[in-house]
């Protein structure tokens, strides 16, 4: 009998393929901030302006992100980061 897993408990060392601004990205935390998903979505900034940080969730809401906020990851998320526009 094969012990494969014992070393491992369910869950453990997942990934999860979301997608960021139409690019498919792979994550491992269970959580990710308003800031992580800036960053996959524009990694050379700027990071001194807001964005708008939207998220469709097949298995679950839909919502937004603000600075300081995170959300839980699902299989096939889907953000869409834009700079905000002040007028």
């Amino acid at each position: 009998m094969s012990n494969e897993n014992s070393a491992e408990a369910p869950g453990h060392n997942k990934s999860y393929d979301i997608v960021v601004n139409g690019k498919q990205r792979t994550v491992t935390e269970k959580t990710i901030s308003y800031e992580q998903v800036v960053r996959l979505a524009f990694p050379e900034g700027p990071f001194d302006i807001l964005y708008t940080v939207a998220y469709a969730n097949p298995h679950g809401k839909d919502g937004t992100l603000a600075p300081g906020q995170d959300t839980h990851v699902k299989d096939g998320m889907s953000f869409n980061v834009v700079k905000t526009n002040r007028s």
